[in-house]
C-alpha cells in the first residue's frame, strides 16, 4: 500500500503532462476549414459518447438504488425478459445515434476528398525524405526545403510522395494527417485563414531521426507569397560582405553538390534541402533554434545532432572558414 501511495502522485503528474505540448501543434485550435470540419466531427462523436455514458450510468444508479435489498423486503421486481418494447427501444436509439454520427461524417468525407483545383488554388508536391521535407511548387517552378510557404484564403492541393520509406504529413492546426508512401501519390487539401506559422510533424515511424522530422507551414498574404515565389525562382544575389563572399566559396567547395541555392547545385537523387532562403528560417535541421552556435554544431556534428541523417560532417573546416560559411548561409534570403 505504501508503494501504491508513492505511485499515485507520479501517475497523476503523468496524466497531467499528457495535456501539455507545443502551442500551435494541436487539432483543438483549428486555423482553416479542413481542421474545423475535422474538429466538429470529433466534438460530435464526443458529445454522443458523453450523452450515452451519462444516460447509462444514470439508469444504472437508479436501478441500484430503486431495487436495492432492504430488511424484510420480499418483493421481487417485475421481470422484463423478452420485452419487445425494451428491445425496440435499445435497438432504435443506437441506430438513430449512428445515423446522427454517420450523416455529417459522410458529407465531410466527400468534401475533404475533393482535391479538384479551382481558379485560385495552387499545388504543392510534398516529398518526404529521411529525415527532412521537400516542397515543390509546379505552378511556380520553385522548390523549397523544410518551410512550406502558402498564401492565405487559398485552396492548397497537397500531393504527397516519399523518396525512401513511408512517412506521414501532419499539420494539426490546418488538416489531419495523410501518409507519404513510396511509389504512390496521395492527395489532400488544406487552407489557412490567417497568416501565421503552423508546425508540422512526420507521424509515421520512419527511422532513427523520425522524432526530429519537423517542418513548418508558413501562411502569408497572397501578394507576399507571390513575391516569395518570384524571388525563389531568381538567381542568387551577390553576398553583401566580403566575409559572406568567402563563405560562398566555402559553400561551393563543400555543399553545392547536395544543396541548391538560386537554382544552382543540388542532387535530385541523394541531395539535401534547397537552401535558397535558408537565412529566413527560425529553426535549423527542423528543430534547433536558429543561431550561430547551433548552426556550427549542425555543420560540424550532424550525425550526433540529428541521428540517422546522411549529411557529412564539416568539422575539418577551420574557425575562419566556419565563420565565413555561417555568415554566408545567414544571408540567404528572398524576403525583406
Amino acid at each position: 500500500m505504501k508503494q501504491l501511495g508513492k505511485l499515485l502522485p507520479l501517475t497523476a503528474i503523468i496524466f497531467l503532462l499528457t495535456g501539455c505540448g507545443e502551442l500551435n501543434l494541436t487539432a483543438l485550435d483549428p486555423q482553416g476549414p479542413v481542421a474545423q470540419m475535422q474538429l466538429s466531427l470529433i466534438k460530435l462523436s464526443l458529445y454522443i459518447m458523453i450523452i450515452v455514458i451519462v444516460v447509462v450510468f444514470a439508469i444504472f444508479a437508479y436501478v441500484l438504488w430503486r431495487y436495492r435489498e432492504k430488511p424484510g423486503d420480499t418483493h421481487i421486481p417485475k421481470q422484463v425478459e423478452g420485452s419487445k418494447t425494451l428491445e425496440i427501444i435499445w435497438t432504435t436509439i443506437p441506430v438513430l445515434l449512428l445515423i446522427v454520427l454517420a450523416v455529417p461524417n459522410v458529407m465531410d468525407t466527400f468534401t475533404l476528398a475533393n482535391v479538384e483545383a479551382d481558379e485560385n488554388s495552387i499545388t504543392v508536391k510534398v516529398t518526404a525524405h529521411q529525415f527532412w521535407w521537400e516542397f515543390e511548387y509546379p505552378d511556380h517552378n520553385v522548390i523549397a526545403g523544410q518551410d512550406m510557404y502558402i498564401p492565405t484564403d487559398t485552396k492548397i492541393i497537397v500531393q504527397l510522395e516519399a523518396s525512401d520509406v513511408m512517412h506521414s504529413f501532419w499539420v494539426p492546426a490546418l488538416a489531419g494527417k495523410q501518409d507519404n508512401v513510396p511509389g504512390i501519390t496521395n492527395e489532400m487539401w488544406l487552407e489557412a485563414e490567417h497568416p501565421g506559422v503552423y508546425k508540422g510533424k512526420c507521424t509515421e515511424l520512419c527511422g532513427e531521426g523520425h522524432w526530429l522530422m519537423d517542418f513548418r507551414v508558413i501562411a502569408v498574404e497572397p501578394d507576399k507569397f507571390d513575391k516569395w515565389a518570384t524571388n525563389m525562382g531568381e538567381p542568387e544575389q551577390e553576398p553583401a560582405t566580403q566575409l559572406a563572399e568567402t563563405g560562398r566559396e566555402v559553400f561551393q567547395a563543400s555543399c553545392i553538390a547536395c544543396h541548391a541555392v538560386g537554382g544552382v547545385g543540388g542532387n535530385p537523387v541523394a541531395g539535401g534541402p534547397d537552401l535558397t532562403n535558408f537565412g529566413e528560417r527560425e529553426v535549423i535541421a527542423g528543430f534547433l533554434e536558429f543561431n550561430d552556435e547551433n548552426l556550427e554544431k549542425w555543420l560540424r556534428y550532424p550525425a550526433e545532432t540529428k541521428p540517422g541523417n546522411t549529411m557529412p560532417a564539416f568539422n575539418h573546416l577551420d574557425d575562419s572558414e566556419m565563420e565565413a560559411l555561417i555568415e554566408y548561409m545567414k544571408g540567404l534570403k528572398v524576403l525583406d
